[in-house]
């Protein structure tokens, strides 16, 4: 068989933005922690069979690993669906697919509504990728869906698994701090992402995804929570060197990311920053939407 296409473990935020940009969703079931016993393992690829459910497989890994050139009418920045999800999807503690399937569907709070896999899907694609979702009858969204489905076999369904999602990390005492975060960021992200979170490109397409600016997740992205985004870099932050942060040093950086600009929530209420926040983002964990930092306005969006 063609070996499926290694990716590269790549991160949205650190979603995201998310995440929003992230498969997990803590509306209806909490996630099991990362002290949980993992109790899952995804199928390997050798055990994919030779026909047309093996091919359709392929086709699901190969979008979910190329999206941003593959499906261009789809995305609207540079991002891939394993820049959050890493390791192919297979990662725990990286909301991955085995770990999000069989809890659909389920009702969300984001959106107040019992949504689907599909719909899930959807959600990555409006604000994670800040672009257009595709159908939920599309062949892209049905070969998606099928990897997933496969990267589950054999899981139980509508049980929380040990490693979905990404594990809660508490907010610290003393809550968070910019000054320090942008120190974390220096130190540890920068290398990869960009003195000015603007990520790394190699002839034309992203091999780091930027953090902030046009090309970032959008404000309505689960990862412009600074909870989520902290969870997601304790747990896979930095690259290669998961958990070496401190719960602090996850929350300030976290922070310092999702102070800056992004696109703009695609939900806007009449124009208004202010009235988005009181609708969609007061009550959406720990953000900086629609708040003043230094003075200034947070969630004005990057105007593209």
């Amino acid at each position: 068989m063609k070996p499926l296409i290694p990716a590269l473990l790549l991160l949205v935020v650190g979603s995201a933005q998310a995440a929003p940009i992230a498969m997990e969703d803590q509306s209806q079931l909490k996630v099991p922690g990362k002290q949980a016993a993992l109790q899952f393992t995804p199928p390997a690829e050798d055990e994919l069979p030779a026909n047309a459910f093996g091919k359709m497989v392929r086709e699901g890994h190969a979008l979910f690993v190329d999206t941003r050139r593959l499906m261009p009418e789809a995305v609207g920045n540079g991002m891939n669906c394993s820049n959050c999800h890493l390791d192919q999807g297979r990662m725990a503690h990286s909301a991955p697919l085995w770990g999000a399937y069989p809890m659909y569907p389920a009702y969300r709070k984001k959106n107040d509504k019992v949504n689907t896999f599909a719909e899930r899907i959807q959600g990555c694609f409006q604000f994670s990728m800040n672009g257009k979702p595709p159908a939920a009858d599309s062949p892209q969204m049905t070969a998606l869906s099928v990897y997933a489905y496969w990267l589950s076999t054999k899981a139980p369904t509508g049980v929380e698994i040990a490693g979905r999602g990404y594990p809660e990390v508490a907010q610290p005492a003393g809550g968070y701090d910019f000054t320090r975060g942008q120190q974390v960021y220096r130190e540890q992200c920068a290398i990869c992402h960009g003195d000015n979170g603007e990520g790394q490109k190699v002839a034309g397409e992203y091999v780091m995804p930027p953090l902030w600016g046009k090309d970032s997740y959008n404000w309505g992205a689960g990862m412009h929570r600074i909870n989520t985004a902290a969870s997601f870099i304790k747990y896979n932050m930095p690259l290669g060197k998961p958990g070496s942060l401190s719960d602090q040093q996850a929350w300030d950086v976290a922070a310092w990311i999702n102070r800056h600009e992004r696109p703009q929530d695609p939900r806007l209420v009449e124009g208004s920053v202010e009235k988005t926040r009181v609708k969609f983002h007061a009550n959406d964990g720990v953000n900086l939407y629609g708040q003043k930092v230094d003075g200034v306005l947070v969630g004005q969006g990057t105007g593209s």
